[in-house]
Parts: structure tokens; sequence; C-alpha cells
């Protein structure tokens, strides 16, 4: 009799160590805004200057602009290596808290060395909250992706 309960104990637990579908990690969102500026503005600009509005209320933000890399392939013989290689774009992100996922304007204002702006845009995007682990592993922040391109226009991403 106890060689049965203890098979039948065994099964009964057997199922609730196993998972059913992709591990969830601790990975998190960034609440705020992130701006990609594309060359050649981004050879004059090393800030970004937010101020995003909803409800009456504005909040602001900067962002140190970075150059983006991508990925450069090296090879010497049979052996090959992938090593960052700087672009002529640039990127940064500034947090802004309690961002909602509903539409926000944004004033976006470039600076470079000095205190002059050398490039400043006004849009409404909508911030929209992020799945960095899949949408089975729950929802993370809300964020929104703008671009300065080439000919200065700006888009959500």
């Amino acid at each position: 009799m106890h060689r049965l309960a203890l098979i039948v104990a065994l099964f009964a637990v057997a199922p609730a160590g196993c998972s059913e579908g992709t591990p969830c990690t601790l990975i998190g969102t960034p609440v705020g805004v992130s701006v990609t500026v594309k060359a050649p503005a981004a050879a004059q600009a090393d800030t970004a200057e937010m101020e995003v509005c909803w409800d009456g209320a504005c909040r602001r933000a900067r962002a140190e602009l970075r150059t983006v890399q991508r990925a450069g392939e090296t090879c010497d013989g049979d052996a090959c290596s992938v090593t960052p290689v700087p672009t002529a774009d640039k990127s940064g992100f500034g947090t802004v808290e309690g961002l909602p996922k509903r539409p926000v304007e944004v004033r976006l204002t470039l600076k470079g060395a000095g205190s002059e702006p050398v490039a400043e845009h006004t849009v409404t995007v909508t911030p929209k909250g992020r799945f960095p682990n899949g949408p089975g592993c729950g929802e993370g922040g809300p964020n929104v992706v703008l671009t300065v391109e080439a000919d200065g226009t700006v888009r959500e991403s």
C-alpha cells in the first residue's frame, strides 16, 4: 500500500516541475523615449532634450547620443570574427516616468557641443507596451522610438 501511495504521489508532483512554454527572464523594458538620429544630422547632435506632454502636464528627459554600431565581419584565412563597426548615426534614450500608452506630444531638441539647438521638432506619438520576453511573459513599460531621418523629418518607428 505504501508503494502505491508513493507512486501516486510521484506522478502528482512530476507535472508541477515541468513548464509548458518559454521561460521568462527578469529583463525589463525602459519607460521613455528612444531617439535615433541619422546622418548627416547626427554629426552635429550630441544630446536630445525632450519635453513629453499629456493631460496638461509635461515631463522633461535628456538623452546622450552615442554612435550606433553595426556588426562587421573580419576574416583572416579560414577564421572569421565579428566586431562592432561605428556608423554615422547616433542614438540615445530618455526616461519618462509615468509615460502612458496613449497619444503624447514630444518636443524634441537636438543640441551640439554648444547650447544652441541644431534641430527642433514637435510630434504626436503613441507609446506602446513592449514584450521583451514575448507575449507569454507579460508586458513591459511603454516606450516610443523616434527616428530623425537624413532629410530632417521625424517619424515614430
